[in-house]
C-alpha cells in the first residue's frame, strides 16, 4: 500500500513539472569595443563567474576590433547593450537623435593617455603640444578640438596611429595616444625604455569611460532587465578587481590569443594605480557612478572646443536609475 502511494505521489509530482513553464534566462548580447582584454575584464568575470546568470540573464559577450563598428549594431537593434568608449559618443548620438541611453559608467576616469619619450624634451604635459603626435582617427575627430583650445596642441602636428607603437619607438621627438593600462607595457617589452605617461583624465578631460549604453525602446520596455544587466556587471567588477579573476582572465585569453597573463597583470595594476574604476563619486556612490553635473561641466567643455554640438538636452541621453546605490564598494 505504502509503495502504491509512493508511486501515485512521484506520479503526481512528474505531471506538475510537465505544466510548470521551464526557468528561461534572458538572451543578452554585450558589443564590446574591442577585442578581449583586462579593460573588459569586469564583464567577462560576471559572466566566468556566474554572476549574469544569478541575475537571470544568459549574457554573449560580442568582441570589438579595429575593422568593427559594433556601436552601429546596437543602433540597429542587434545587440542590447554597447560598452561605449567614452561619452561624447552619447554626445553625438543625441545630435543625431539616436535612440541611445547611457545607463552606467564602469571608469570613472579615461584610460587614454599620451606618451613621450625620457629625456627628449617631452617631460612635462606643457611641452607635448610641440611635438609629433601619433594619434587614431577617433581622438583626431573628437577629443583633439578640445586639446587644441585648452592645450595649445595643433593639427599640423597629428600623425595616424595604427594601433602599432613601432613609429613612436623609432623617433625620440614624437609622442603617442594609448591606453594607461596598455601601450606603456608594449613600448617597455618592445621598446627597451619606459616612456612617460600623462594621463588625459589628470588633465582636465573629465570624460567617464567605458560605459554601458542601451536602445531607448529597450530602456522603456523591460527596465528591470536593464537594471540587473547594470548591477550583475557592476559586481563583475568588483569581483575582477578584488576577488579571483582567473576563469574571467582564461576567457579573455581564450578570445585574444596575442594577449598573455603579463600583459593582464600590468592592466589591473594600472586600473587600481590610477583609479580608473575607483575613484571619484564610486569610492562613495558605487562602481558605475555618475554625476549629471560632471556630465554637463565636460559637455560645455566639448561644446565649446567644438567637438559636440551645441545646445543638446543631456537628459535625453543620460539614466542614472540604475546606479548610485552603493554597489561594489570594498569589492563587495
Amino acid at each position: 500500500m505504502f509503495r502504491f502511494a509512493l508511486a501515485v505521489f512521484l506520479l503526481a509530482q512528474a505531471l506538475v513539472a510537465q505544466c510548470l513553464p521551464a526557468f528561461s534566462a534572458d538572451k543578452v548580447v554585450l558589443a564590446a569595443n574591442w577585442l578581449a582584454e583586462a579593460e573588459h575584464g569586469g564583464f567577462y568575470q560576471a559572466l566566468a563567474e556566474g554572476t549574469y546568470a544569478r541575475y537571470g540573464l544568459d549574457v554573449t559577450i560580442l568582441p570589438g576590433g579595429p575593422q568593427k563598428n559594433n556601436r552601429l549594431l546596437l543602433a540597429a537593434g542587434k545587440v542590447d547593450f554597447y560598452m561605449g568608449d567614452n561619452i561624447i559618443g552619447q554626445f553625438s548620438a543625441l545630435a543625431e537623435h539616436i535612440p541611445i541611453v547611457t545607463v552606467a559608467a564602469l571608469f570613472q576616469k579615461d584610460p587614454l593617455v599620451l606618451m613621450s619619450h625620457p629625456g627628449a624634451g617631452f617631460d612635462r604635459f606643457e611641452d607635448l603640444p610641440k611635438a609629433k603626435a601619433f594619434v587614431g582617427l577617433a581622438t583626431l575627430t573628437t577629443l583633439w578640438p578640445w586639446m587644441e583650445k585648452k592645450w595649445g596642441f595643433r593639427r599640423e602636428n597629428a600623425a595616424p596611429y595604427s594601433f602599432n607603437s613601432a613609429p613612436f619607438i623609432a623617433d625620440s621627438r614624437a609622442i603617442q595616444q594609448g591606453y594607461v593600462t596598455s601601450e606603456p607595457f608594449d613600448i617597455a617589452r618592445n621598446g627597451g625604455f619606459t616612456p612617460n605617461v600623462f594621463l588625459l583624465a589628470d588633465h582636465g578631460f573629465e570624460t567617464y569611460s567605458t560605459t554601458i549604453e542601451t536602445r531607448r525602446d529597450l530602456l522603456d520596455k523591460n527596465p528591470d532587465l536593464v537594471r540587473r544587466f547594470v548591477e550583475a556587471s557592476i559586481l563583475g567588477w568588483a569581483h575582477y578587481l578584488h576577488g579571483d579573476n582567473s576563469k574571467a582572465n582564461a576567457a579573455i585569453k581564450a578570445g585574444n590569443p596575442d594577449i598573455d597573463d603579463a600583459q593582464i597583470a600590468f592592466s589591473i595594476a594600472q586600473m587600481k594605480k590610477f583609479g580608473i574604476v575607483e575613484s571619484g563619486d564610486a569610492l562613495t556612490h558605487g562602481i558605475g557612478a555618475m554625476d549629471m553635473a560632471r556630465i554637463a561641466r565636460h559637455y560645455a567643455e566639448m561644446a565649446e572646443a567644438g567637438a559636440a554640438a551645441k545646445g543638446l538636452d543631456l537628459a535625453g541621453g543620460f539614466d542614472l536609475r540604475f546606479v548610485n546605490h552603493g554597489l561594489g564598494l570594498d569589492g563587495k
